[in-house]
């Protein structure tokens, strides 16, 4: 550790304009509460590489219950990493206090404490090895920014911009790595992937939204790592992939897991069958997301799991022919990919997603039957998936316009609908008229 580099306003590009308001507002007030704040991490790094940063997070002096009495807008969040976050209507504000890098010392004399990580932790607890154990369960050790810096991933994401002096601090060389455009780490590769086995993952998945190329250490302790990734929790690795399936890079990302056998340790399956089929679900996917600023909700996580899934022979079978749930049986069988879990509910969306692509795409579907189609749950994701995956532009763009017209004609639409939901009369069958019974012949 030594004295920073700082870069003044002068000789940089970032500009507090292009800072979220809200976020503006919580480093002031943090700053006229006489603590140090700075806008930290990917959003600095990507103002500086010109792009648009998905949130602003903030680190600070103050403590999580500190910030929270200058916050009456703000919760508490988690047990392993406490956070806190200040809401503004939909949008949340991450705050999180200067945190040091716990000594391995520290980490034996925990040691008991590991053993009882709760199941919320965000990390799984394995066995103890004689202390030596150096994956992190419990991060509340606050520092200085100094420290907090250096206990950071990567390099470019231990950039500070102080809203002060409107200066960049660099601790660790970050400004650098962005200008030669490499994923480099802050201290021994090797050490930090047994600390956080996910963060083989996030080197993958930056190298790949950044267009960056992997540091030689990195990819050495990569190959010698690489089955630690089984020991972090099964949530984590999903939501990771969740990620890597909406950062407009997927293709790029997972190739570059299974370049490097990352993909082995999660699901053996998904690492064999990582070919041209799935390279075209994920390239069409990245094609989508590209048209947005942003992720669009209409990239659901039903959409997400089945570009991953159906270019997979057998997990494509296990969507369409799920596990059935006997008598026998003391649960419900659970529905996975190797180590990832889905959502049984994900599932069943998706199930009906590609149920109703046959009908999407039938040209003699009537009217009617169009608008009854239209009022299903599961249409919006449905013409979704048509338009990602389904190579019908033709058939899209006639739906596009019926919604369009739909939208722009409600009281027409509802019309219509009332008109078609009405349940058809059934004709009452009329009954001949009763004949007198014939007369008895005369004796």
């Amino acid at each position: 550790m030594g004295e920073p580099k700082i870069v003044p306003r002068s000789e940089h590009v970032l500009s507090r304009k292009l800072v979220d308001p809200e976020a503006l507002k919580v480093l002031y007030r943090l700053n006229q509460s006489k603590y140090t704040a700075y806008l930290v991490g990917g959003s600095v790094r990507d103002l500086l590489l010109g792009r648009k940063p998905k949130d602003f997070d903030i680190g600070t002096s103050a403590h999580p219950y500190e910030v929270k009495k200058l916050f009456r807008n703000c919760w508490i969040i988690g047990r392993r990493f406490r956070l806190a976050h200040v809401r503004f209507g939909d949008k949340t504000v991450e705050v999180a206090t200067f945190r040091r890098q716990v000594s391995a010392e520290e980490m034996a004399a925990d040691a008991p404490l590991q053993t009882l990580a709760p199941p919320e932790s965000d990390v799984a607890a394995p066995e103890l090895d004689d202390a030596r154990d150096r994956l992190i369960h419990r991060d509340n050790t606050f520092g200085t920014p100094e420290q907090d810096a250096f206990r950071r991933d990567f390099t470019i994401n231990a950039l500070f911009y102080d809203i002060e002096t409107f200066s960049i601090i660099d601790y660790t060389g970050g400004l650098e790595d962005l200008r030669a455009g490499i994923v480099r780490c802050i201290g021994v590769p090797e050490e930090r992937f047994q600390e956080d086995p996910v963060r083989m993952l996030r080197a993958v998945a930056m190298a790949a939204r950044l267009n960056f190329r992997i540091d030689e250490p990195i990819e050495a302790a990569m190959a010698s790592h690489r089955s630690d990734i089984a020991r972090s929790a099964p949530a984590r690795l999903i939501e990771e992939f969740y990620k890597l399936l909406r950062s407009g890079a997927a293709e790029r990302a997972f190739r570059m897991l299974a370049e490097h056998k990352l993909l082995e340790p999660i699901s053996e399956e998904l690492q064999e069958h990582a070919g041209d089929a799935l390279w075209q679900s994920l390239a069409a996917v990245d094609t989508y997301r590209n048209r947005f600023e942003s992720a669009p909700d209409t990239l659901t996580t039903p959409i997400l799991l089945g570009s991953l899934l159906m270019p997979i022979g057998p997990a494509a079978k296990a969507v369409t022919n799920p596990p059935r749930w006997t008598d026998d049986m003391k649960k419900e069988p659970r529905i996975s990919l190797g180590l990832l879990p889905l959502a049984r509910r994900d599932i069943e969306r998706l199930r009906q997603v590609l149920g109703l692509q046959r009908r999407l795409l039938d040209p003699k579907l009537s009217p009617r039957g169009r608008r009854a189609l239209m009022h299903k749950g599961t249409f919006r994701e449905a013409l979704t998936w048509l338009e990602i995956h389904g190579q019908a532009p033709e058939a899209v763009a006639e739906w596009r316009a019926l919604v369009e017209h739909a939208t722009a004609h409600p009281a027409e639409q509802g019309a219509g609908e009332e008109e078609a939901d009405r349940p058809r009369r059934r004709r009452r069958r009329r009954r001949g008229r009763r004949r007198p019974p014939p007369s008895s012949p005369p004796n």
